[in-house]
């Protein structure tokens, strides 16, 4: 697979706090990357990179070759703990509003023929999710694991290349985990993702995931906490291509030094 994006020597500084230093790294395309590490590491900036709602402090960023502007844009999807929808919207309201609201930004509503196609790739993706039987309902008439499939439909109707996923699962039950764990592989696989996605799971890290980044800090100074910031201290990648049948075991065993 070809590399999709490149991070080279990039930090993050807030004032005189370092959060992450001198990071490289290439992602390619198709993969599903698991990203662990403790509170504190910089996982969450580390998205938000990716997603554009910051630029680094120093260093680059490249998608396909070309810099990545620090801004959200539909190229980059993103689901996160917490279900970002819109309570006052319907299931297919909430859908078709990420396609409307790009072509018609001052009203958010699109009208004729422009509307008619809006709904039915909304339609289409909420069937792709599950919830083809649920266009009506509101977020307050469903569980938690329907309002994070429509989150998954928000995000994946304007066709990003890459998804990015912010402890998505994290508030849900095992069982529901279990089922979303299968959507998530499956949606990947269909519309051929890159998945970049934060976890303290780390059975959930290596369930789902082609490669799992651990980020944290190399050194400590106890004297200053903030003067050194994270990096990945473990890049693992799993024997697990794209096409790979889903019952299929991709175990691996890492000892106490993170060596597999």
């Amino acid at each position: 697979m070809s590399t999709l994006l490149t991070l080279r020597d990039v930090w993050v500084e807030y004032g005189d706090k370092i959060v992450i230093e001198k990071l490289d790294l290439d992602i390619a395309e198709q993969s599903f990357v698991s990203v662990v590490g403790p509170s504190g590491a910089g996982k969450s900036s580390f998205l938000r990179l990716i997603l554009g709602q910051e630029a680094p402090t120093r260093g680059r960023i490249e998608l396909d070759g070309t810099p990545l502007v620090p801004e959200c844009g539909p190229d980059r999807g993103v689901v996160f703990q917490r279900y970002s929808v819109f309570p006052h919207l319907s299931v297919l309201r909430n859908t078709m509003f990420g396609l409307e609201c790009p072509k018609a930004p001052l009203s958010g509503r699109l009208f004729g023929s422009a509307r008619r196609a809006a709904r039915d790739e909304a339609a289409a993706m909420l069937e792709a999710v599950g919830l083809g039987d649920s266009f009506d309902l509101y977020p307050a008439q469903m569980s938690g694991g329907m309002q994070q499939r429509l989150a998954i439909a928000q995000a994946l109707v304007q066709r990003p290349r890459i998804l990015l996923l912010d402890e998505p699962f994290g508030a849900l039950d095992p069982g529901i985990r279990a089922d979303m764990h299968a959507l998530i592989t499956r949606l990947w696989r269909d519309y051929s993702l890159t998945i970049v996605m934060v976890t303290h799971d780390i059975r959930e890290a290596f369930t789902l995931g082609t490669r799992v980044l651990a980020l944290d800090k190399r050194r400590h100074d106890p004297h200053a906490p903030h003067r050194f910031g994270a990096t990945v201290v473990y890049d693992l990648p799993l024997d697990k291509p794209v096409d790979a049948p889903e019952d299929k075991d991709h175990s691996i065993t890492i000892d106490e030094n993170g060596n597999n």
